[in-house]
């Protein structure tokens, strides 16, 4: 029975990179994924009840009213496409090592996009509220409100951007 034991300490393979790297490059996957839903969750249902409140008065409006719910939606998009970014750049193998470095831009890249997600989730759910019941009172605000809903969405492509910029980082480490 030693000698199995001796044998299979001999034969494992010599891994290179830090163990508990992947950690935080999944933690960034998870992170960006988790925090964007959150957002597109508080902005689909903070909308929702404005449109439903508003339907009441008004439902012949209650389809144009549908857009912050639409746009709160593409939030949990942009976090799935960092988290499907970062999982697949987590491949730590026996040839090509993963750092600290790499799972702490994984990390990285995941949080910039899911809490300027969940940021642009919490305005598009705020103003959609509003947004849609001020539009059933007064139609000219329509515009107003659309604007202000595209820079809300805005700051959420902003935090995709940089997670696609710090996600592509990981990989250029190289060991000390």
């Amino acid at each position: 029975m030693e000698g199995v034991h001796r044998q299979l300490l001999e034969t494992t393979t010599q891994w290179n990179g830090d163990q508990v790297a992947p950690l935080f490059g999944y933690l960034g996957a998870a992170s960006a994924l988790a925090f964007s839903c959150f957002g597109a969750a508080y902005g689909t249902a903070k909308a929702g009840v404005g449109i439903a409140s508003m339907g009441v008065l008004r439902p012949d409006l209650v389809i144009k009213s549908i857009i912050p719910v639409v746009m709160a939606g593409v939030l949990g998009i942009y976090g799935l496409i960092i988290a499907v970014i970062i999982s697949t750049g987590i491949n730590q193998t026996a040839d090509k090592a993963y750092y600290y470095f790499d799972g702490y831009a994984h990390f990285a890249g995941g949080l910039a996009c899911g809490l300027a997600g969940l940021g642009a989730g919490m305005a598009i759910g705020i103003v959609g509220d509003a947004g849609v019941r001020a539009n059933a009172q007064q139609p000219k605000l329509f515009v107003g409100m659309i604007l202000i809903l595209i820079f809300a969405e805005a700051l959420a492509l902003y935090g995709l951007i940089v997670g696609i910029i710090l996600a592509s980082k990981a990989g250029t480490a190289t060991p000390i």
